[in-house]
């Protein structure tokens, strides 16, 4: 089984933001799907085949709750003793996270494995949880102008994107396809 997490915020209010990229290339990498809410996991799922898309309903900063909960529930966290996490397990062919990164142009994206957080608070709270950095990210970039000279970081990825930069996101969601990240 292969785990496909996008990171974002729920409510309207945080729907076009730019932490909320990683919800905005799932929808677009999987079209007009209907997701489905697991109460157990606290996120919106979708299964295709042995792929399970996530979009986590905790807050960015608490994204490695549900995460885990997913990965404890279906047995793909490697176990030492017991209920003890294996420090350091590796993930790669796992667990995928598609999430904004500000250290990254608008329009760029890298893939990575095995790296830190880089001080994103979702990630960061995956790793937490996980015990482990060893999974694969999509680091889509989402630095533009705005962000160099006139924004605080904690209020720009807040802010919607533009619809020029919606757009271009669809675009960089094709060049991303779900081939690249099984």
């Amino acid at each position: 089984m292969k785990i496909i997490v996008g990171l974002g915020n729920p409510g309207e209010q945080y729907k076009n933001t730019r932490h909320n990229a990683g919800w905005l290339v799932l929808d677009n990498l999987l079209g007009d799907i209907k997701w489905s809410e697991n109460k157990k996991f606290n996120a919106l799922v979708h299964e295709d085949g042995d792929i399970l898309f996530v979009k986590p309903l905790t807050f960015m900063n608490e994204s490695g709750t549900s995460v885990r909960k997913i990965l404890d529930y279906y047995g793909l966290l490697p176990r030492n003793f017991g209920f003890i996490t294996k420090k350091d397990a590796g993930l790669q062919n796992i667990l995928t996270v598609i999430h904004d990164e500000l250290d990254l142009n608008f329009g760029e994206y890298k893939i990575a494995t095995d790296s830190g957080s880089a001080g994103h608070r979702g990630v960061q709270s995956i790793i937490d949880h996980l015990k482990t950095k060893k999974f694969t990210r999509v680091r889509l970039g989402i630095k533009n102008n705005l962000l160099r000279t006139y924004i605080p970081p904690d209020k720009f990825v807040l802010d919607n994107f533009s619809r020029e930069e919606k757009e271009k996101l669809k675009e960089l969601s094709g060049q991303i396809n779900i081939q690249n990240i099984k």
